[in-house]
């Protein structure tokens, strides 16, 4: 199918960089719209990356501001589920690919495009996450997937192309991590991490962090209010969610916290070695889930804990917009109502110490609860409970003995 327009899914990164200049060779007349969102990967990436589009090919740039709305709609509902992968990876790049769909689809719309281009490989999971998501919002589009039809199957071979086709790259063989950068996290694959065996290089690794060896010999002390699930102030102060995630970035990441080096079950079906890090995500999310032990009945709380696993891995598998999705958040919800009080917490080396928890709605009673003093809970009533308890056991028992006689 011939094509007057595509819009392609821009970072500036290698894959999407060669991208324009590949889609101009096979796509002749084609006009390219490179459309970037900036989703907190910072002024380095984003500086010269309008320039560099244009110089290479493309006959638009568009640069969406798309921070706020990434919290909003998809970090807050999974610090309110307490969403995880697999127990570690706090799903940082998953929260970005669904909204970015969405945006290259409405481009495409207002430019009257037929066919939107990503970047993403035929190995991994983001592949399915821009797809899912164009398919929710226009089923019917064509999209462009160079990686499963071009000839530059290796990264070396599109930095090659990239020096043939005078492309400029700020990175080489060498240094050639695959990353990805949000507000919420820095991922990095690729080179020495793939052999499993290698510890990771963290002094040339890390960005965001320092390792907690190189972290300071001082606990630093920090307090966090939430909201019906949504931390709203650190230290008193109040901040957006945004401002927070950013802040507790510098305290988390000069605290060596966060710094998650795994290997997970990808969608695809294989397994890959990553170095994730997260540090500001990873203290909300152990303050918040701190609050929850008050603040949640038991079975609530040990049914949200499923919940919990299944949101994160219906993230991470490219099912944000489908029904179960909007279920469970609507579950979530209900059990954030009472989610509200303040948690302390030491920061050291990595570790995040509870340094104390309060709520008005707590659930916890010292009066029950203390060794010294029997005041609404009598050690009597201990008896009957366990005899009714213990009745399945023990007719179970008796009859077992009986059998064996």
């Amino acid at each position: 199918m011939e094509h007057k327009k595509i819009v392609l899914s821009y970072s500036g990164g290698l894959d999407t960089s060669v991208m324009i200049t590949w889609l101009k060779e096979n796509y002749k007349g084609a006009e390219i719209i490179a459309v970037t969102g900036d989703v907190g990967q910072g002024e380095s990436e984003l500086e010269g990356l309008e320039e560099k589009a244009l110089k290479t090919g493309a006959s638009k740039v568009y640069i969406l501001d798309l921070k706020e709305e990434l919290v909003n709609e998809y970090i807050i509902p999974a610090i309110k589920a307490g969403a995880k992968y697999e127990n570690s990876y706090l799903l940082g790049t998953t929260f970005s690919r669904p909204l970015i769909a969405k945006k290259l689809v409405e481009i495409a719309n207002k430019e009257g495009a037929t066919a939107i281009c990503h970047g993403a490989t035929g190995k991994g999971n983001d592949q399915v996450r821009f797809e899912l998501g164009i398919k929710n919002f226009a089923p019917d589009i064509e999209v462009i997937v160079p990686w499963r039809t071009w000839e530059l199957k290796t990264r070396e071979k599109e930095i090659e192309y990239a020096k043939a086709h005078n492309i400029p790259l700020t990175i080489n063989k060498e240094t050639n991590y695959s990353k990805d950068k949000n507000l919420w996290h820095l991922s990095h694959e690729g080179l020495d991490l793939e052999d499993i065996e290698n510890e990771p290089q963290y002094e040339k690794i890390l960005e965001m962090s320092v390792s907690p060896k190189q972290a300071p010999d001082k606990e630093e002390e920090l307090t966090i209010t939430f909201e019906k699930g949504v931390p709203t102030s650190i230290n008193g102060i109040k901040m957006s969610v945004l401002d927070i995630i950013l802040k507790l970035n510098e305290i988390g990441g000069r605290n060596g916290i966060g710094i998650v080096d795994m290997v997970e079950n990808r969608l695809v079906g294989m397994k890959s070695r990553g170095v994730y890090e997260t540090p500001g995500g990873t203290i909300i999310y152990k303050a918040h889930e701190l609050l929850e032990t008050i603040c949640l009945d038991k079975d609530t709380m040990h049914y949200k804990q499923g919940v919990s696993n299944k949101f994160g891995e219906l993230l991470y598998n490219a099912c944000w917009f489908t029904p179960l999705r909007e279920a469970l958040s609507a579950f979530i919800e209900k059990t954030q109502e009472n989610v509200t009080g303040e948690v302390k917490l030491k920061l050291y080396k990595g570790n995040i110490i509870n340094a104390g928890i309060s709520s008005p709605y707590s659930l916890y009673s010292k009066q029950i609860a203390s060794f010294d003093e029997e005041d609404e809970y009598s050690h009597e009533d201990s008896q009957g409970f366990i005899n009714l308890y213990g009745l399945p056991t023990k007719v179970r028992a008796k009859k077992m003995l009986k059998l064996k006689k």
